[in-house]
């Protein structure tokens, strides 16, 4: 692919590998962004929209958005402040995957048992500048200066040996399941950072022609994640029971609220969150409610 065929075209960073770019895929043919990726090839044209999808790796994506190589992006809430480009990019959506936890970890029979403790000792980790900033704060706090200083040590990959190698007191790592961590014979004694995807533009918009393109594609993007997150709720209540039953399903902003033909009765029709349905189906059947229907809205863009 030359050139010349991106010319014109959004470019939009995706991850090319790794715990994002399955949940990626999904994301963009629930957006119908249609596309075919050849075998080693790292940019695709769509088909259906003036965009080029550029693969490239998570931690890469928020300094080509950031500069305004490319216009778009989909990588890590920690990636973005690792590589300190939070000034140059915006979130524009958190995706509500790749959910996880930067974390302060060291071995199970470790006589340390806050991050507090290991102030003042070695710490490896791959996210040198969230690390480098969360002790910084903690030897700040102790006085410490110059040599008394928690060392920070950078290694690219399996820093969970590190503790077990004798190459530090405790690491920083993320956590998603933590499976990885018990395995290794650690636990978590701080978190650093929550994080998750996060759809990102540049502050700075190098071309202002593709905001209407952007605004679609993010506004697509928001309806799959919304449908992901939640499924349509339908019930009848009596009308003096719907104050109550409106507490229990508030809805994104507002429930629908329809008259029936029986006096004194009113339909709803409501979003509510996919991990707390069942509790909210029992507490409407409390206050009065009948003939609850639950819809999925995978097929639906809120």
């Amino acid at each position: 692919m030359n050139a010349d065929a991106l010319d014109g075209r959004l470019l939009f960073a995706i991850p090319k590998k790794g715990r994002l770019y399955e949940k990626c895929l999904s994301i963009l043919s629930g957006a119908d962004v249609q596309f075919r990726r050849h075998n080693r090839l790292d940019v695709c044209l769509v088909q259906n929209h003036n965009i080029a999808l550029v693969f490239l790796p998570a931690s890469d994506i928020p300094s080509f958005v950031g500069k305004g190589n490319v216009d778009l992006g989909i990588t890590g809430h920690d990636v973005i402040l690792e590589a300190q480009m939070q000034e140059h990019v915006t979130e524009v959506l958190r995706l509500g995957f790749g959910k996880c936890a930067l974390q302060v970890q060291v071995p199970e029979s470790s006589p340390y048992k806050s991050a507090g403790d290991l102030v003042g000792k070695r710490v490896v980790t791959s996210f040198e500048v969230l690390s480098g900033e969360y002790f910084g704060k903690l030897d700040a706090d102790r006085g410490l200066s110059g040599a008394e200083k928690t060392r920070i040590e950078y290694v690219g990959g399996s820093v969970e040996a590190a503790c077990a190698l004798g190459l530090a007191d405790g690491i920083v790592d993320l956590v998603e399941s933590g499976d990885t961590m018990r395995a290794a014979g650690l636990h978590a004694i701080a978190t650093v950072l929550e994080t998750e995807a996060v759809l990102i533009k540049s502050t700075a918009q190098k071309h202002p022609a593709h905001a209407p393109l952007i605004d679609l594609i993010t506004a697509r993007i928001a309806g799959v994640v919304a449908a992901n997150k939640y499924v349509a709720c339908q019930y009848n209540i009596p009308r003096a029971r719907l104050p109550e039953a409106t507490v229990i399903t508030p809805g994104r902003k507002a429930p629908t609220v329809s008259s029936l033909e029986q006096e004194g009765w009113v339909a709803v029709n409501v979003m509510v969150e996919k991990k707390k349905i069942a509790g909210v189906m029992d507490d409407l059947v409390k206050v009065g409610a009948e003939d609850i229907l639950i819809f999925n809205l995978d097929n639906c863009r809120v």
